[in-house]
C-alpha cells in the first residue's frame, strides 16, 4: 500500500489557489479535521471567474517577464452550462434573494463569482485564505524526498520584501489551467505583418471595429468571441481542425462570419491562405486554442512533469503515485462539469489524508496509469488529450463517490449536460435562452430541497 496513515489522522495542508477547486478543497479538508492554509495571489476568492479589463502587455503571452493577468474572462461571457448542474452538491447554484443579480439559467461570469464568494461566506472559508500571497516554490523539505509528507513552501506577500518559508505535511495544487496560453502553429507566421493575440487577452469587441479577424479554435470561447467580434468587425473567419479540408460555411444570421478549414499558411503580404483554397487579407489572427498546464512553483525532481499537456504520471488525475498522498492535484480534467467534480476529488483527498479511505500501493497506481496511457495510445488519442473527459466524466465521478462513500452523481445532472451539448450544436445562437428540459429542472430543485434540509 501507499505510505501508511493512522486512522483519522490530521495533517497541516497547504492549498494552492482560491478558485472553485481550492475553495471546496479547503472546506472538505477542514471537515475531515485537517488544518488548512490557502494561498491566493489575488485580493479576493474566485480564481478565473474574477473579471478584469486589464490584459497582458504581450498579446500572445509569450514573454516570460510579462506581468501575468490571472483571468481569461471576457466581458460578454456567460456560462455554457445551466446553473443547476454547475453547483456544489450541498450548496446549489440557484438564485438567492439579495445575492443573485443575474437570475438566468446560463448567467454571466459575475453571477458565478458571486456564487463562489457566497460559498466562502457560508462555510467561513475566508479565515483559511492568505490573500495577495504568491507561492514561489513548493518542494520536498530538506532531507525528505516528498514521500514522507513534508513539503517546504516559499511564498511572498504583496508589499513585503522578504519571503516566508513554511513546512506542510501535504500540498493540494488548485492553481487552475486557464492562464498559460497554447498557440497554433502557422506556416509563414514569422513574416506575416498583422497582429496576433490569444483569447486570454480578449475582453471586448470594440478594438476590432472594421477589421478582418481570423480566429482559430472550436471551443466555447471561440464560438462566443467570433459572434461578439462579428457585431463590429468587417469580416470574421473562424478556422478549426474539426472543419473539413474544403469547409467554407457562412453562418446563418451573419453576413460577415464564415467557417473555414485550417490555415495553410500566412504570407508577408498580409494574406492568410486556408486549406480550402480561399485567401483573405487579415488584420488580426486570434488564437482561441486553449491553455497549457503550468506549475512554475512546483519542484519534484522530475517526478511530475508536463509533456505535450499531459500532467503525469497521475493516478486518477489526482495523485502522483510516488508522492501520494502528500501531493495532489484538483481540477486537471477538462471538458467536464467542473464544480461537482472538484468537490468529489476534494472529499477523496481529504479522506485519504486522514486514513479513512485507503489508497492503492505506489506500484498498483503506476500500473493503473500505464494501462490508461496504453489505452489512449491504442485508440489513437493524442497525448495532449489525456485529461479530456467528456462523457467519461460520469463514470469517473461515480468511482470517486464510491471511494468516498457518497451517493453517485444525480442522473438529471448528466442528462442536463448531454442535452445542453445537443442544443448548443443545433442552436448555438439561442441555446442559452431557449430550452425544453423543464422536467430536469424540476428534478434538480427537488434534490436541492432535500440537500439543504439535511445540512
Amino acid at each position: 500500500m501507499a505510505p501508511s496513515l493512522s486512522p483519522i489522522k490530521t495533517h497541516h495542508v497547504a492549498v494552492i489557489g482560491a478558485g472553485a477547486a481550492g475553495l471546496v478543497a479547503a472546506r472538505e479538508l477542514r471537515r475531515e479535521g485537517h488544518s488548512v492554509v490557502v494561498f491566493e495571489r489575488q485580493n479576493q476568492a474566485g480564481g478565473t471567474w474574477i473579471y478584469t479589463d486589464h490584459v497582458e502587455s504581450d498579446p500572445l503571452s509569450l514573454d516570460p517577464t510579462r506581468p501575468v493577468v490571472h483571468s481569461s474572462v471576457y466581458g460578454s461571457l456567460r456560462t455554457n452550462l445551466p446553473r443547476e448542474c454547475m453547483g456544489f452538491r450541498d450548496f446549489p447554484f440557484v438564485t438567492r434573494p439579495g445575492e443573485s443579480k443575474d437570475p438566468r439559467r446560463f448567467p454571466a461570469h459575475s453571477e458565478v463569482l458571486s456564487y463562489l464568494q457566497e460559498f466562502v461566506r457560508e462555510f467561513e472559508i475566508e479565515e483559511m485564505i492568505r490573500f495577495e500571497t504568491a507561492v514561489v516554490k513548493v518542494a520536498p523539505a530538506a532531507g525528505d524526498g516528498g514521500d514522507g509528507g513534508k513539503w517546504r513552501i516559499e511564498s511572498t506577500e504583496k508589499g513585503k520584501c522578504s519571503s516566508r518559508d513554511e513546512i506542510y505535511d501535504a500540498v493540494v495544487v488548485c492553481n487552475g489551467h486557464y492562464i498559460e496560453p497554447r498557440l497554433a502553429e502557422i506556416p509563414g507566421i514569422s513574416s506575416w505583418p498583422g497582429k496576433q493575440m490569444h483569447s486570454h487577452n480578449f475582453r471586448v469587441p470594440e478594438p476590432f471595429k472594421d477589421q478582418v479577424v481570423v480566429l482559430i479554435g472550436s471551443s466555447a470561447s471561440a464560438d462566443d468571441i467570433s459572434r461578439d467580434i462579428a457585431a463590429v468587425a468587417k469580416e470574421v473567419h473562424v478556422v478549426s481542425r474539426s472543419n473539413s479540408a474544403d469547409s467554407y460555411i457562412e453562418q446563418p444570421g451573419y453576413d460577415n462570419l464564415r467557417m473555414h478549414s485550417m490555415i495553410e499558411r500566412a504570407d508577408e503580404d498580409g494574406s492568410v491562405v486556408f486549406q480550402n483554397g480561399r485567401t483573405v487579407f487579415a488584420d488580426v489572427i486570434m488564437h482561441c486554442t486553449g491553455y497549457k498546464y503550468h506549475f512554475p512553483f512546483l519542484e519534484t525532481n522530475g517526478i511530475v512533469s508536463v509533456d505535450d499537456n499531459r500532467v503525469g504520471p497521475l493516478y486518477k488525475d489526482v495523485f502522483p503515485p510516488k508522492l501520494a498522498p502528500w501531493l495532489s492535484f484538483i481540477g486537471i480534467p477538462w471538458k467536464v462539469v467542473p464544480f461537482p467534480m472538484f468537490e468529489l476529488q476534494s472529499k477523496w483527498i481529504a479522506g485519504i489524508l486522514s486514513g479513512r479511505i485507503p489508497l492503492p500501493s505506489e506500484e498498483e497506481m503506476m500500473e493503473n496509469v500505464k494501462t490508461f496511457y496504453a489505452k489512449l495510445e491504442a485508440e489513437g488519442i493524442p497525448k495532449r488529450y489525456t485529461h479530456r473527459m467528456g462523457n467519461t466524466q460520469f463514470e469517473y465521478n461515480n468511482w470517486l463517490a464510491s471511494q468516498c462513500g457518497c451517493p453517485e452523481m444525480e442522473e438529471w445532472r448528466k442528462e442536463m449536460y448531454l442535452v445542453t451539448g445537443l442544443r448548443k450544436r443545433a442552436r448555438p445562437e439561442t441555446y442559452r435562452n431557449e430550452w425544453d428540459d423543464h422536467h430536469l429542472v424540476s428534478e434538480a430543485l427537488e434534490d436541492f430541497a432535500l440537500y439543504t434540509s439535511q445540512v
